[in-house]
Formats: structure tokens, sequence, C-alpha cells
């Protein structure tokens, strides 16, 4: 599909953005051009390569999933306006 002038407006339009004609003509070149590159893209065989999270064989160092801290329920609850069974009570807001 050959993109036209008009796509480019109904697109700038759709975004909210105010655009020319002149920068409309601009903009039409490009898009022709990344949309030829993306055709350019979709005809190479990639049968068999397997999809890559990241292009480098990199790993996410962790830290350890240790507790840090004493659990401190009972201090926060007793200053909670309404609680029941270890749970705070909120009013409605849904009916």
């Amino acid at each position: 599909m050959a993109l036209e002038q008009t796509h480019v407006q109904r697109a700038a339009h759709l975004a909210r953005l105010a655009l020319d004609d002149a920068d409309a003509d601009r903009y039409l070149d490009d898009l022709s051009n990344i949309l030829a590159m993306v055709d350019q893209l979709q005809g190479i065989d990639t049968t068999g390569v397997a999809p890559l999270a990241h292009p480098l064989d990199a790993t996410q160092r962790l830290r350890a999933d240790e507790v840090t801290e004493t659990d401190q329920r009972e201090t926060f609850q007793r200053c909670a306006p309404a609680v029941e069974n270890g749970l705070y009570l909120v009013p409605r807001v849904v009916e």
C-alpha cells in the first residue's frame, strides 16, 4: 500500500498534531522509507533463529531474597482507625 498525503494528514489529526502541507510531504517521504525498510526486513528468512531478549549474553545480578526488616504489622495497625483479623478496614467506595 502506497502512502498518500491524506494518510499523513489523517495520522497527524488523530495524534492532535498541527501539520502543514510542506511538513506532510517531508513526513510522507520519511514514512514511506520506513515502510519500505519494514517490507525488506519481512522478506528475510528467520527460520531457526531464536528470539532474543537482549543482544548481549548478559545476566542481571540480583540480590539474595532475604528478610531484612522485622515484622511491624502490629505496630502499624495499632494506629489504624479500623482493623479486623489483621486487615485494614476502609470505607466502601463502589456499590
